[in-house]
């Protein structure tokens, strides 16, 4: 095969040219991006360009929820505390909370199973303002997290993209992959790596491996944790090609203007354990792209076949 341009990484000789084959798989499509997939158990792992701090949207949902739970296993915050949220002032969507027409009184607990289980963006910066962008940062960086830091509100993304491009979703999608290409400049500031909630694959991948060992904050929480990921309901990327009794998976995904990510672990008969990182940027102007969320999940299992 010829050079590709994009770093590969592998413990094993023989998974390079499964990193490159995913990496030109999602070249085909007009997508470039990140990935790495680690099996947890031993510790074998392959991937590409997974050091990059990217912009992570709804990923960055993850991070959050540990914090929250590990503060409540703590006794700093109680689960059961009411929260309103009011439509009138409470974060777009078109999922969980965020799409509620009347104000509603709603407990931490219950934002953070909609949270994660519907990426409710309501939720989460209803969470993500009881405590406080700076104390999640330290929390993170407590933990040795460095490399997933948070910047701004979940609603800050779609503030920035209507500044820049109005109500016309077609221009804010533009600009969105202008800003991708080496030199231009990001219209759009939460698309831009400097300015947005980022994380590395390699940093979201550390993540999940520690919440799966039980290696991070405390362990009633990665507990929590671990089962909320169980109960999201999109399966379009990381499980549309591991439809199989063989498998759980508990996973978030991340999706806007030309983000397409997801992070999770698939959990195998086998008692293998993969944990993956899939974060990827399209050049197709089109809300749905079935085409890039099948090959996030081609590479998914091409992880679990060669790994477990």
């Amino acid at each position: 095969m010829t050079p590709f341009p994009v770093h590969l990484v592998s413990t094993a000789p023989e998974h390079l040219a499964v990193a490159e084959t995913i990496a030109r798989d999602w070249e085909s499509l007009g997508v470039s991006g990140h990935f790495l997939a680690r099996n947890i158990r031993t510790g074998q792992q392959f991937g590409f360009d997974e050091t990059t701090a990217v912009p992570i949207a709804s990923v960055a949902k993850v991070p959050l929820a540990l914090v929250l739970l590990d503060l409540i296993e703590r006794g700093s915050i109680d689960e059961s505390m009411s929260i309103v949220i009011d439509p009138a002032t409470s974060s777009v969507g078109l999922t969980g909370l965020s799409a509620f027409r009347y104000p509603v009184t709603i407990a931490v607990a219950d934002l953070l199973a909609s949270m994660l289980s519907v990426s409710d963006n309501a939720s989460g910066d209803a969470l993500l303002d009881l405590v406080g962008i700076d104390a999640v940062n330290d929390r993170l960086r407590e933990w040795g997290c460095h490399d997933i830091v948070f910047r701004h509100r979940f609603q800050r993304m779609y503030d920035c993209a209507a500044g820049a491009a109005g109500d016309d979703f077609r221009m804010a999608m533009e600009l969105a992959i202008r800003g991708d290409r080496p030199g231009e400049h990001h219209a759009i500031e939460t698309m831009d790596a400097a300015n947005a909630t980022v994380a590395s694959a390699e940093a979201l991948v550390d993540l999940l491996e520690r919440v799966w060992l039980d290696r991070i904050a405390d362990p009633r929480s990665t507990q929590s944790l671990r089962r909320l990921m169980s109960t999201q309901i999109f399966n379009h990327r990381l499980s549309s090609d591991l439809r199989a009794e063989s498998y759980s998976i508990s996973a978030k995904t991340g999706t806007f203007l030309n983000l397409r990510h997801e992070i999770g672990v698939v959990e195998t008969d086998s008692a293998d354990q993969i944990a993956i990182a899939a974060l990827t940027r399209s050049t197709a102007r089109a809300t749905v792209q079935q085409d890039v969320d099948l090959a996030i999940g081609a590479a998914a299992r091409s992880a679990v076949e060669r790994l477990r």
